[in-house]
């Protein structure tokens, strides 16, 4: 296995990581990566596999599992029942649960409200250069999972705030502020959850809140510590993503000068396919061996971790032409911007269905939207997403 050495806070790799993961595919399937101190798959075959394979998962073996340090018991206690971090059988059971209220049909029947949030954001637009960031790209995702979970909309930037702390935690540039920052968000979310989870319990209403403290299967119903790790879940992971991928779906746009038939309804689920794979928000996602397994030519024992370089698969040469070319007509194939197998997004249906309408009218009513400033990626690896984005309407 070849060597790589490469740190994730460098300004040049922040920047475009990509000349990188290029440089490693070549390497081979398995490339150790210094700074993270593991193997790292970066070819689509290998990240695809891994995903898929049971023999690995998120969830820390046990004899491995450490008791967090005290000033970060309010953070971990929530994440312990996170079902991004458990593998069957609880993740089957929490994901199944959560499932019964997370419906397609639930999903696609908030398209008209989506609609009309995307049209009032639009509306308030100042007429000078602004920053789509906070004006667009934030506000959609965290007030459609704030009207979802049944939370007012005044509590939006609370949310986008505590989300944002506890996100913080799986950035390379993490330190001891960042982790004292995301335990008290962690501890001060969950406090308004547990007390939002009675209400509800007392008052049914017709929310995702509701639906889960009624989901049930083969008798089993989601505790008050699991269901509010839920919704922190579906907050944090849903909001980053789709903010992340508004972004640089914008900036990809503009920059490539696309021509505005890609946005079209009849055209644009191709074009967020192509933005997805082209420049996705995650791109490294770790898994743990749970036997000894060799692949692709390197053996690891239980509890040996591996990086999955899900950016850097779908930029595969063997999967697409030219990947390095943004292309929104390229026939369409599975890209791993959401993971696959057992952890697949469980949002992911409604992040495209928000990129889909954000982008489409966006464009639709901003036609002569244009770049005010080079756009410049934020410090936020295993992320990827812009610190800011500044355009015109004209």
């Amino acid at each position: 296995m070849q060597h790589l050495s490469q740190s994730p806070t460098e300004p040049a790799f922040v920047q475009d990581p990509y000349p990188l993961y290029a440089r490693a595919r070549a390497m081979g399937p398995l490339v150790w990566w210094e700074e993270y101190g593991m193997p790292a798959a970066f070819d689509h075959a290998t990240v695809d596999a891994l995903l898929r394979d049971r023999r690995f998962g998120r969830e820390v073996p046990p004899e491995q599992a450490e008791a967090p340090p005290a000033h970060l018991a309010a953070f971990h206690a929530v994440e312990a029942h996170s079902m991004l971090e458990l593998e069957p059988p609880r993740h089957t059971r929490l994901r199944g649960l959560v499932l019964r209220a997370f419906t397609s049909r639930r999903i696609a029947a908030m398209a008209p409200e989506i609609e009309a949030l995307c049209h009032a954001l639009i509306d308030r637009f100042p007429d000078g250069p602004f920053d789509l960031l906070p004006a667009y790209a934030q506000q959609v995702p965290v007030i459609v999972i704030a009207r979802l979970l049944g939370v007012p909309d005044s509590m939006a930037d609370q949310l986008l705030s505590w989300s944002n702390a506890m996100v913080a935690m799986y950035q390379a540039r993490r330190d001891r502020l960042i982790e004292d920052t995301a335990a008290r968000a962690a501890a001060e979310f969950a406090a308004f959850l547990r007390d939002y989870v009675e209400e509800r319990r007392a008052r049914p209403a017709d929310d995702l809140i509701t639906h889960l403290i009624a989901a049930e299967e083969e008798g089993e119903k989601l505790s008050t510590d699991e269901l509010i790790a839920t919704c922190i879940l579906l907050l944090n992971a849903g909001h980053e993503a789709t903010v992340h991928t508004l972004g640089n779906g914008v900036k990809t746009l503009l920059e490539e000068r696309t021509d505005p038939a890609a946005l079209v309804p009849e055209r644009i689920e191709g074009t967020v396919e192509e933005i997805l794979r082209f420049d996705p928000p995650l791109h490294l996602f770790t898994r743990y061996a749970y036997e000894p397994v060799e692949l692709a030519g390197h053996r690891f024992e239980r509890g040996a971790q591996v990086a999955l370089m899900l950016a850097a698969a779908n930029r595969d040469p063997a999967v697409w032409h030219s990947p390095e070319r943004f292309d929104p007509a390229r026939p369409p194939r599975a890209n791993l911007a959401f993971g696959a197998g057992l952890h697949f997004c469980v949002g992911a249906p409604l992040a495209r269905l928000e990129l889909r309408i954000a982008l489409g009218l966006l464009f639709d009513r901003c036609p002569g939207l244009r770049l005010a400033e080079r756009p410049h990626y934020a410090d936020l690896y295993h992320f990827h997403g812009l610190e800011r984005l500044m355009v015109s309407r004209r």
